[in-house]
């Protein structure tokens, strides 16, 4: 994985990902180490984040490198006009390894292109969150035992959703079944249903999220997303279509978990929050250990 692009979930083999969840497992156990003394990592973040970008540099920092960056695109010369391109030409030459989200779809693949040192990809608009999906799948290993053979409940917004779309392909791996739970606006692309249809993995779509809910092993809602919406009458349509109740979950599996890639707005009740079920801030705390993972194999250091 040294010197490895992490633009796309699929930049990396299912060998890769377990190596990811070992090493995860590892940083768990041990996460204040100097191993990143005197690497400087690159933190873009042209469009707004809080999980991914401060777990990002918690881990950097809980390893001893040092973080150069910035969290509003305002505040540089993007806002003077100066293009994606030079901004990666430029910012390439101070770090060892760039972390960048970016609200245009392949923006992270063209900064791979220009760049002289590593990209990794941290959301770029509707399409990819591969990191994210990572730390996915270790919350996903740590609360079944397995990844394999997972029935999955992807719920909300699945059209715009960059983190179901990376989980999907990822998942795909382990002959997961998924159900695929949205309204019409927002269903699964046919261009994710299509790759399953290829791997001959099994889907279900449908608009009722009770429906079959005990069988599933995770739930993993998602947000519909506002800013990714050209018309507010459509997004205040579907804004509230899933609000998942505690008590929806009576009667599900007892290893069963909740996930969210957060933030949240109504689509979890906070009733859920005290529910054994519930992992979603755990998730999110599982961020840390998975983006030591990935830097730190990227870098070549492990």
């Amino acid at each position: 994985m040294k010197n490895k692009n992490l633009v796309s979930i699929t930049d990396f083999t299912k060998e890769e990902y377990l190596r990811i969840m070992e090493l995860a497992a590892e940083f768990e156990l041990n996460p204040r180490q100097d191993i990143l003394h005197g690497y400087v990592i690159s933190t873009l973040f042209f469009e707004p984040s809080t999980r991914t970008r401060l777990s990002f540099e918690t881990a950097i920092n809980g390893l001893g490198g040092r973080v150069v960056g910035f969290s509003d695109s305002g505040a540089t010369s993007a806002s003077k006009g100066e293009t994606l391109h030079d901004t990666i030409k430029m910012v390439s030459n101070y770090a060892d390894l760039i972390v960048m989200r970016h609200p245009l779809e392949g923006s992270a693949r063209l900064a791979s292109e220009v760049s002289s040192v590593p990209i990794v990809n941290a959301g770029d608009g509707a399409n990819q969150h591969p990191t994210q999906t990572l730390l996915d799948m270790y919350s996903i290993l740590k609360t079944q035992g397995t990844l394999e053979k997972q029935k999955i409940f992807m719920v909300g917004d699945l059209k715009y959703g960059r983190t179901v779309h990376s989980l999907l392909q990822a998942m795909s791996e382990f002959e997961p079944t998924f159900y695929f739970i949205s309204p019409d606006e927002l269903k699964m692309p046919p261009a994710y249903k299509l790759y399953l249809d290829k791997l001959g993995i099994s889907y279900f779509e449908g608009k009722d999220l009770t429906e079959h809910l005990s069988e599933a092993d995770i739930i993993y809602m998602t947000r519909v997303q506002q800013e990714r919406f050209t018309d507010p009458i459509e997004y205040e349509r579907v804004k509230n279509a899933y609000i998942l109740r505690r008590e929806m979950l009576e009667g599900c599996k007892e290893k069963m978990k909740v996930l969210h890639p957060l933030p949240r707005v109504n689509e979890i009740h906070t009733d859920v929050d005290a529910s054994p079920h519930a992992y979603y801030f755990e998730q999110a705390r599982n961020g840390v250990y998975a983006r030591m993972a990935i830097l730190t194999s990227i870098l070549g250091i492990k």
